[in-house]
């Protein structure tokens, strides 16, 4: 009689615990809670850019000479891999930490997933794509640090990176249809700009590929001219920078309030990266200059997605 209540117990017990734990979940965005997971998404899948950049700028990128293990006998790193071990280990160990993150802003959402539908899309995303960018890192570990894989890793990072700041961007705002709150020709100009943004990315990616910092001494380039491309990547950048201007002036100018502060931060971001994008190329691509670069790419393409999503507002309701 007693063994047959004790699992019966168990079971009663596991139950309640699930329903207190339900019951503990937020169920609106203004709860505090949901600010602090989806902030604590973005900064950690900008810090993973950063921690990437120093397993490429160290030379660590085989410094785990294989995948899902660190060698092939631990999943660890071990006192023979020495620092790059250290520094690739603490790189996929960043991986768990985001998506712990990942998952408790998705749990974050989930008890109003119908009427907030857009916050619980924009979470699952990440936590679903944390494991996808795993697997990327493996194959280009497996692929002895492929420039284009690398490339693709740092591309999904950006993408990742984006689509979290536009989950902060509906937390803070309110939900239903939206409708543009600024000139035809203002929101057409912000997407050309966002185009240029998107080619200076990819172009930067190209021309890191072709430069020094391989991840490892023996890791293979992609064979494109180094000192051309960089000419290459500063002509997008260029012109990004001269469309942002026109964009802040008007916005200063005309009275179009809704993303001025935003574009103030995406003038910033992005004078400090021509500046450090000249400064690297004329001092040899020193290794903390080259990593400032690809975490501000992140950030400026943060605050360029910023930018567009303050070109609409919430549509008024009329009573």
């Amino acid at each position: 009689m007693s063994s047959r209540r004790q699992p019966e117990s168990r079971e009663a017990g596991s139950v309640n615990i699930f329903h207190r734990f339900w019951r503990w979940l937020p169920d609106n965005a203004d709860d505090r809670r949901v600010r602090l997971a989806v902030w604590l998404n973005v900064i950690f899948q900008t810090v993973l850019v950063g921690t990437g950049g120093a397993v490429r700028l160290t030379a660590s990128g085989l410094g785990c000479p294989t995948w899902p293990k660190c060698t092939a006998e631990s999943f660890v790193t071990t006192p023979e891999m020495g620092i790059h071990g250290v520094i690739e280990f603490g790189n996929r160990t960043l991986f768990f930490v985001l998506q712990i993150i990942a998952i408790f802003a998705l749990l974050c959402v989930i008890k109003y997933r119908k009427e907030r539908r857009d916050l619980f899309v924009l979470a699952l995303i990440p936590a679903c794509s944390v494991l996808l960018q795993a697997a990327v890192g493996g194959i280009t570990v497996l692929s002895d640090l492929n420039p284009y894989v690398v490339g693709l890793h740092f591309v999904l990072s950006v993408v990742l990176v984006v689509l979290g700041a536009v989950l902060v961007m509906r937390v803070y705002t309110e939900p239903g249809p939206r409708e543009l709150a600024v000139p035809g020709w203002f929101a057409g100009l912000t997407h050309v700009a966002s185009f240029f943004v998107a080619v200076s990315v990819i172009i930067g990616i190209l021309t890191t590929g072709s430069g020094p910092h391989a991840g490892d001494q023996g890791a293979a380039r992609n064979n494109l001219p180094p000192e051309i491309m960089q000419h290459v990547h500063s002509w997008p950048a260029y012109v990004m920078l001269a469309l942002t201007l026109v964009l802040f002036v008007a916005a200063w100018t005309r009275g179009i309030t809704p993303p001025r502060p935003w574009l103030t931060w995406l003038v910033i971001v992005q004078g400090l990266q021509i500046i450090i994008g000249v400064t690297q190329s004329r001092m040899g691509l020193p290794e903390i200059l080259v990593g400032s670069h690809m975490v501000l790419a992140c950030v400026l393409a943060a605050f360029m997605s910023a930018v567009i999503f303050n070109l609409k507002k919430p549509v008024a309701e009329t009573v």
